[in-house]
């Protein structure tokens, strides 16, 4: 079926935010949920070679959502964002795009006339889908959490971030491949063509120097309270089947932090972690992205163990 796209007005609270679907009528819904630093156009949304992760999981037999947190992508921008980055807080904390997750969650009941969807998140996105399926387990049938970022209990305390941030190319490639361990071949595909067209998904972005696309602070400065021992969920409260998908390089999701968030998960009625080899915290832009995808697939559909 054809792609749809949809705009929710913007809110007292928010910018608008934009939302695309790969239809599949009377399919079980999913909404994947981006991460930190790029939008659902450049995660979920883009053909790394043999069709993007929507086609993947549409063809899996989902009805499959995803949408831009305000300030990302082809959502609104904040007018905060526009002015020096020192006058205001961090912009997009969990508490705030938990409630982004549900407006999204609302328009695809709407939609599709169904109750629930499953909840596919990466990353600082695990923090605001895990609360809004603890505010509306109703809505939600499974939580797949992609390299979610845990509770750590460093001893150090979280830095002022201001409101926004500038990323540039050689930021996001040095990051990207940072895991990889020495002397193994690069897994990371297709960056010539992402790179431009993480650019592109802020007008403005040509116009800085360096190029850099602006983004929220908001994730930035819930994974450095998570780091510095506050999560801003509580895992006990969670009452939905939960899965962990992490890559074994990824150092933002170790071995301890999928135990931590399992463990505290006293309240789901199925709890599981899935490793997944040769994979860091940016699987799905690598060469091991069809193994992702499988297993995230399967654990939408219960069939991992």
């Amino acid at each position: 079926m054809t792609p749809q796209t949809f705009r929710l007005p913007a809110s007292t609270s928010r910018p608008s935010l934009f939302v695309r679907r790969q239809p599949r009528t009377g399919a079980p819904a999913v909404l994947y949920v981006h991460g930190a630093t790029f939008p659902s156009a450049l995660s979920v949304g883009f053909d790394f070679g043999g069709g993007s992760w929507l086609d993947d999981l549409n063809a899996r037999g989902f009805d499959v959502w995803a949408f831009d947190f305000a300030g990302f992508g082809e959502s609104g921008r904040y007018a905060a964002m526009a002015e020096p980055a020192d006058r205001h807080p961090p912009l997009c904390r969990a508490p705030e795009a938990a409630e982004q997750i549900a407006a999204v969650l609302a328009l695809m009941r709407r939609e599709t006339g169904q109750p629930r969807a499953s909840l596919v998140a990466h990353s600082w996105g695990s923090m605001p889908a895990a609360r809004a399926a603890i505010a509306e387990p109703d809505s939600v049938d499974r939580l797949v959490l992609f390299a979610p970022i845990a509770r750590r209990s460093t001893g150090v305390p979280p830095a002022t971030l201001p409101a926004w941030n500038d990323v540039t190319i050689e930021a996001q490639h040095s990051r990207f491949v940072e895991d990889v361990p020495k002397g193994h071949p690069p897994v990371l595909v297709a960056f010539d063509r992402w790179a431009p067209a993480y650019l592109a998904s802020d007008p403005e972005a040509a116009g800085r120097t360096p190029p850099a696309v602006r983004i929220p602070n908001g994730p930035r400065a819930d994974n450095a309270d998570a780091w510095s021992g506050r999560l801003p969920w509580t895992p006990g409260d969670l009452t939905r089947p939960l899965a962990i998908v992490r890559g074994a390089w990824d150092s933002l999701c170790s071995d301890a932090d999928a135990g931590m968030l399992l463990a505290a998960a006293t309240s789901t009625p199925e709890r599981q972690d899935h490793k997944l080899e040769a994979g860091t915290h940016l699987m799905h832009l690598e060469t091991g992205r069809r193994v992702l995808y499988d297993a995230v697939g399967r654990a939408l559909k219960a069939e991992l163990s």
